[in-house]
């Protein structure tokens, strides 16, 4: 079993027993919505943050992207230049867990029911095993000019192209500064031209 030094941040508690059950690592359950009221919670989250980081590992579906924005607030922004947190994505994977007698309301997957190969795969994918990784990967950062230039913000099909580079990262779809600061993480600058250049065939 991989052992983690962050500590993970998931929403429920079916969440956390998956991990558990892969990852030697402390986790703490945000209770879905639950934390919006929990000051407590927040207030430890913030703590852990600043001793031993932590990873945020929400599902990838709006309430998923809702919580995990709340979190960072929590802690205080966490942009690409926060070594404090590490946002790790699941891919958009269409069904239901289990356990449960009907799929959620976008018939998304969540961490729960993701495949344990999956989220180590993931957890890799985004530095988690390799400290060292996320800072040698990028030695030219690719920033909100590019983005611009790149159409990916400010221009009439912008969405689209973002659409288009989430499903090439296998990622779910995000907006334009959620999307940067995982594009860093998860390829380097030729990689992402060449992505760019694929658009027009696209269109």
């Amino acid at each position: 079993m991989i052992k983690i030094k962050q500590t993970i941040i998931v929403e429920g508690k079916y969440d956390r027993i998956k991990l558990k059950s892969i990852v030697d690592a402390n986790i703490i359950t945000t209770d879905g919505f639950g934390i919006y009221n929990n000051s407590q919670k927040r207030a430890l989250i913030k703590n852990i943050a600043e001793k031993t980081g932590i990873i945020i590992l929400t599902d990838s579906d709006s309430a998923g992207r809702r919580i995990r924005n709340f979190v960072k607030n929590c802690v205080g922004g966490g942009n690409s230049d926060d070594k404090r947190i590490i946002n790790v994505y699941i891919p958009q994977i269409f069904g239901k867990e289990k356990r449960k007698d009907s799929p959620s309301k976008e018939n998304i997957l969540g961490v729960e029911g993701t495949n344990k190969d999956l989220l180590l795969d993931v957890l890799k994918k985004f530095g988690v095993f390799d400290e060292t990784e996320r800072e040698k990967y990028n030695t030219v950062e690719i920033t909100k000019i590019d983005f611009f230039r790149d159409g990916l913000s400010g221009g009439k099909d912008s969405v689209n192209k973002r659409k288009f580079l989430c499903r090439r990262l296998d990622i779910p779809y995000m907006q334009t500064n959620a999307l940067l600061d995982c594009v860093n993480i998860l390829i380097n600058y030729e990689e992402y031209k060449k992505i760019v250049g694929e658009f027009d065939g696209e269109h």
